[in-house]
C-alpha cells in the first residue's frame, strides 16, 4: 500500500501499453446494463433492421456495387462494428457519404476494386485508432461539417435521377452533369412509370410519419410501390437476383499493376469513414431515448478501430466500406437501445432477410430505392441550420458555402480539405485581430523629456497571423528616443511573433532608438532567448520586470542624451 503523501508508483511502459490496448477491445462492461435493458434492445434492433433494409439496398445500388454488396455490408460491418466499436448505440453500414466517394471509383476502377479498397481503408482506420487520433474530429468546425452534409445530400439526390427516369447513364465524377444527361436522354414513356414510382414512394414516406412516428416509413413505401408495380404490371427495372446465403469470406484479388492507383482512394475512404463515424458517435452520445436519458460517452479511438475492423470484414465478404450511420443510430436510440445488443440484432434481422426473403426483396423496383434515397437526401438538408450559419459570422458562412459547393462540384475529400483550410485561414484572421498594440501614456507626474519616450502595450496573441501587422505599427514610430515594450499582457507568442520582435528591435535600434522590454512572461522567456530577441537589445540589462523601473531607465537615457548634446 502506498503511504499517504508518498509519490504514486510509476507505471511501467509495458503496463501502460497493455492498458491502452485493452481500452480498444471489447469488455464485459459493454453489456453491464443488458440484464435490465435486453427487451428494449431487442425491440430497437428489430426496428433499426427494418429501417436499414431499404437503405442498405439503395446505397449498394447507388454506389455501383449492387444491392447484394449493400446488404452484405449492413450485416457483416453492422455486426463487427457493434461488437468492437466505441459507441454502445452506434449502427454502422453503407451510407450516403460513402456512396458519393465510391461511385466515381467504381466507374474508374470497376466493382472488383471495392472489396480491396474496403480492406485497405479498414487497415488505415485501425492504425488511426491505435495511434490515438480519434479525438481529432473535434477540431472540424461546425460550418465545414454542415457544408459537407449539405453537399452530400445534393449529390445523393442527383445520383438517383438516372434511376428515377430509367436512363442508362454511366456514373461519372460530376453527378450534376450525369443527372442533366439522364434527364435529356430518358426513354419516354417508359420513364413515366419510374417517375410515378418515385413520386409514390416520396408521398408515402412523407405521409406515414403523420399517422405514427414509430412506423418504418421507408419500408412501407417500398412495399406499397412494389405492390403497385406488380398489380399494374409496370415496366420498371427490378433489383434482380440476390444471394440466399452469405458468401464465404475470401481475400480480394490484388493486381500489383493497379494497386498504387488505389492507395489514394483508400486513404480518402478511410478519412471519410473516420470523420463520418466519429461525428455520428458524437451526435449519438447526446441523443435522448424514450426515458429522456442520454446514451453516455463513447471512445473515439476504439470507434475507429471498430469501424476499421468492420470495413475489413465487409471487404472479405465482398461488401463495401462502412461507416457509422447517424440516421439509423438515431432510430436505434429513440427506439430505446441502451447496449450493443440492439445493433447486433439489427444485423441479425438483415441476415434473416438474406436467408428467408431474398427472392421477394429481388422484386423491389430500383425506382423505389431511388425514391427512398431522394427523400433521405432532402431530409439531410436542414434549412434551419443553413440559416443559422449564414446568419452567424461572415467567415463561418463562407466556409459553409465553400465546402458545400466544392463537395457538389469536385470531390468529397477535397471539399473537406479545402473547407478546413478555408475555416482555418478565416479563423486565424479573426485570431490575428486579438493581437493588438497600442501606445500608452506614461503613468504618474510628467517629467521633462517624456515626449521622447513611447510605451507600447502588446495584448492578446502575437503569432504568425498577427506579427506582420504589429511589426508595421511598432516600426513606424517617429520622434522618440526610447521605446518601452510591455509584454506582460501577451497571452500567446510563437516563433514568428518572437522573430517579429527581433525585427522591431533591430529596426528601431538601427535608427538610434533604444528598446526596453518589460514583463516577458516565464513561459515566453526561453522562446525569446532562443529566437534572439534579448540578443538584439543594446544591453542585456534592458529587460525589466517593473514598468516603473523601465520608465525610469528610459528617462535616464533621455537625460544622458540631452547632456551629451548640451540641450
Amino acid at each position: 500500500m502506498t503511504a499517504v503523501g508518498s509519490p504514486s508508483p510509476r507505471v511501467a511502459p509495458a503496463t501502460q501499453t497493455l492498458h491502452a490496448t485493452a481500452a480498444l477491445l471489447p469488455r464485459r462492461s459493454d453489456y453491464a446494463q443488458l440484464g435490465r435493458t435486453w427487451r428494449q434492445d431487442l425491440v430497437a434492433g428489430v426496428t433499426v433492421g427494418i429501417v436499414a433494409l431499404p437503405l442498405a439496398l439503395a446505397f449498394g445500388v447507388s454506389s455501383g456495387v449492387g444491392a447484394e454488396a449493400g446488404l452484405i455490408t449492413a450485416i457483416v460491418a453492422g455486426f463487427v462494428a457493434a461488437v468492437f466499436g466505441g459507441s454502445h448505440v452506434q449502427v454502422s453500414g453503407p451510407t450516403g457519404a460513402m456512396v458519393v466517394v465510391l461511385a466515381p471509383i467504381v466507374a474508374t476502377h470497376g466493382v472488383g476494386a471495392v472489396a480491396l479498397l474496403s480492406l485497405g481503408a479498414g487497415v488505415v482506420l485501425v492504425a488511426l485508432g491505435a495511434s490515438r487520433l480519434g479525438r481529432a474530429v473535434a477540431y472540424i468546425p461546425w460550418p465545414v461539417v454542415e457544408g459537407f452534409t449539405l453537399g452530400i445530400g445534393v449529390i445523393i439526390f442527383l445520383q438517383q435521377v438516372p434511376l428515377a427516369v430509367s436512363a442508362d447513364v454511366a456514373p461519372g465524377h460530376n453527378t450534376a452533369a450525369a443527372a442533366a444527361e439522364a434527364l435529356a436522354s430518358s426513354p419516354w414513356p417508359r420513364a413515366g412509370a419510374s417517375v410515378a414510382v418515385v413520386v409514390l414512394v416520396a408521398a408515402v414516406m412523407l405521409l406515414v410519419p403523420r399517422l405514427h412516428r414509430a412506423l418504418p416509413a421507408s419500408l412501407i413505401a417500398i412495399l406499397v410501390a412494389s405492390a403497385a408495380v406488380a398489380v399494374l404490371g409496370l415496366d420498371v427495372e427490378r433489383i434482380g437476383e440476390l444471394p440466399t446465403s452469405l458468401p464465404a469470406p475470401a481475400l480480394p484479388a490484388l493486381d500489383l499493376a493497379t494497386a498504387p492507383d488505389l492507395a489514394g482512394p483508400a486513404l480518402a475512404i478511410a478519412a471519410l469513414a473516420a470523420i463520418e463515424s466519429l461525428l455520428s458517435a458524437r451526435v449519438a452520445s447526446g441523443l435522448t431515448g424514450p426515458e429522456g436519458r442520454t446514451t453516455g460517452t463513447y471512445n473515439p479511438d476504439r470507434e475507429l478501430v471498430g469501424q476499421g475492423l468492420a470495413s475489413i470484414a465487409a471487404g472479405l465478404f465482398g461488401g463495401m466500406p462502412a461507416t457509422g450511420a447517424i440516421a439509423r443510430t438515431a432510430v436505434n436510440v429513440r427506439s430505446g437501445a441502451r447496449t450493443r445488443l440492439a445493433a447486433v440484432v439489427h444485423a441479425l434481422v438483415l441476415l434473416g432477410v438474406v436467408y428467408l426473403a431474398a427472392q421477394l426483396v429481388g422484386q423491389i423496383p430500383l425506382a423505389a430505392l431511388a425514391g427512398v434515397l431522394m427523400v433521405t437526401a432532402a431530409r439531410m438538408v436542414s434549412l434551419r441550420t443553413a440559416r443559422s450559419i449564414l446568419g452567424s459570422t461572415r467567415h463561418d458562412a463562407l466556409a459553409f458555402v465553400l465546402t458545400a459547393i466544392i463537395t457538389v462540384s469536385f470531390d468529397l475529400i477535397v471539399a473537406i480539405q479545402i473547407g478546413l483550410v478555408a475555416a482555418a485561414l478565416l479563423t486565424l484572421r479573426q485570431f490575428a485581430k486579438l493581437g493588438t498594440v497600442r501606445r500608452e501614456p506614461i503613468a504618474g507626474p510628467a517629467h521633462d523629456g517624456d515626449e521622447h519616450i513611447a510605451v507600447f502595450r502588446l495584448d492578446g496573441l502575437m503569432f504568425f497571423g498577427a506579427a506582420e501587422r504589429i511589426l508595421h505599427e511598432l516600426a513606424s514610430v517617429e520622434g522618440v528616443e526610447v521605446v518601452v515594450l510591455r509584454l506582460s499582457q501577451l497571452r500567446y507568442l510563437d516563433a514568428t511573433g518572437a522573430q517579429a520582435l527581433v525585427e522591431v528591435i533591430r529596426t528601431l535600434e538601427a535608427r538610434g532608438i533604444t528598446v526596453l522590454l518589460k514583463g516577458v512572461q516565464e513561459q515566453h522567456l526561453e522562446l525569446v532567448r532562443r529566437v534572439g530577441v534579448i540578443a538584439e537589445l543594446r544591453h542585456h540589462k534592458h529587460l525589466f520586470d517593473s514598468l516603473e523601473d523601465a520608465v525610469e531607465h528610459a528617462r535616464s537615457h533621455v537625460r544622458r542624451a540631452r547632456e551629451a548634446t548640451g540641450a
